[in-house]
């Protein structure tokens, strides 16, 4: 069975627990979040850039230099995450048939339509769930919801 192969989302929580974890004010370096969740330093940069944008991080440059965290982990929910990283992006990987097929165009339809009605379930889902959640293991939130 063929697998997602987009990690951005769980690099993403990965690396935002590991910045929950640094109270001392210093930044953590790309390389070092990169050796933890086991990507490349510029893939981490990739994942990181546009929770930049989003305000959930900060980039400190310089011989100190890294990520920290910009905001209170548990005001970051993981449907936040989700969506700097997914946007509009469909989540079932939609194909473009022939547009001359009208089995193609209805197909096609009904499957935007079904994407969009997951893509705002699985929202809702993370939505239940902060960065602190994670970082302090959610076993009993996620058998609630029935997922473990």
């Amino acid at each position: 069975m063929a697998r997602s192969t987009n990690t951005q989302f769980a690099v993403a929580v990965h690396v935002l627990v590991i910045l929950t974890g640094v109270t001392d004010g210093s930044a953590v370096s790309s390389e070092e979040l990169s050796k933890s969740a086991n990507v490349n330093s510029v893939y981490v940069r990739r994942v990181l850039g546009p929770m930049r944008n989003a305000g959930l991080v900060r980039s400190r440059s310089g011989v100190n230099g890294g990520w920290e965290l910009a905001t209170d982990p548990a005001r970051i929910t993981l449907e936040q995450v989700w969506l700097v990283l997914q946007g509009d992006e469909p989540v079932l990987g939609l194909h473009g048939p022939d547009p001359s097929c009208v089995t193609g165009r209805s197909v096609q339809k009904s499957l935007v339509s079904i994407d969009r009605t997951v893509a705002h379930a699985v929202a809702t889902a993370l939505g239940h769930f902060t960065v602190q959640d994670i970082a302090q293991g959610v076993p009993e939130a996620a058998r609630l919801l029935g997922s473990a």
